[in-house]
């Protein structure tokens, strides 16, 4: 399972200025991936392709696409098994696989050494994220974390709007604030910051993540005696949860 509730925090450093670089194309990725394969993989690999234009059935369509990425992932080969694995959510038409797909691309992007596959990685997440926002409008994890694929693709304000769309349907979403207030102190606006997390602290005054960002923006802004406080509450309640 992948750990769709946590990774939505708290990193939000875009990757490389502009992305400058376009997206590779797929039949790029799976040519340069084919070549550093055994042959008799290839054998195997050209076979599912075979079978897959040949299934008209879609439940044989998904059993061979997961085959696929079975395959790319035994052979390290991640970036194109992620995509047979978004092939086969996108036909189940399940949240539940499709959030896993959108996720699998998320964390890839997230090492990818080279622009153009972060570029195509955040591309797939953000339309299987879509997919599986439109089968439940109401999860606000989704919108979270496909607004952080877009942070880390050089459309920061897009990734913004996405965040604040979802703090004004849900103003108790801490996750949503937590991260607008992260944004806010990288970009120098301690006092966003500090207005946003105290406007939610009443609510949840036993958060340690709300207290740590707190204490971060009080530091930023040079009330030192304010932020030793809150770093102390947030670290008594990391070490003893409620």
């Amino acid at each position: 399972e992948p750990r769709s509730d946590k990774k939505a925090m708290p990193a939000a450093a875009p990757m490389g200025g502009g992305q400058s670089a376009p997206p590779i194309a797929f039949e790029e990725l799976l040519s340069t991936a084919k070549k550093k394969i055994p042959a008799e993989k290839l054998l195997l690999v050209n076979e599912l392709e075979n079978k897959v234009v040949r299934g008209d059935v879609k439940s044989q369509q998904i059993a061979v696409y997961k085959q696929l990425y079975t395959t790319w992932d035994s052979l390290n080969q991640l970036p194109v098994a992620a995509y047979y694995l978004g092939k086969a959510a996108k036909l189940e038409n399940s949240e539940k696989s499709l959030t896993f797909a959108a996720n699998l691309f998320f964390t890839h992007m997230q090492h990818a050494h080279e622009e153009g596959i972060a570029k195509w990685e955040a591309l797939q997440a953000i339309e299987l994220y879509d997919q599986a926002i439109a089968l439940n409008p109401a999860n606000d994890t989704l919108k979270i974390s496909q607004a952080m694929v877009y942070m880390n693709t050089g459309e920061p304000m897009t990734g913004v709007q996405k965040l604040r769309d979802v703090v004004a349907a849900n103003p108790d979403n801490v996750d949503a604030q937590v991260t607008l207030a992260n944004l806010a102190i990288t970009s120098g606006q301690f006092d966003k910051a500090i207005e946003r997390l105290e406007g939610i602290l009443p609510k949840h005054p036993d958060n340690a993540k709300v207290l740590f960002v707190l204490a971060e923006a009080y530091k930023s802004k040079g009330d030192k005696q304010k932020a030793i406080s809150l770093f102390q509450k947030s670290k008594e309640l990391m070490k003893d949860p409620v």
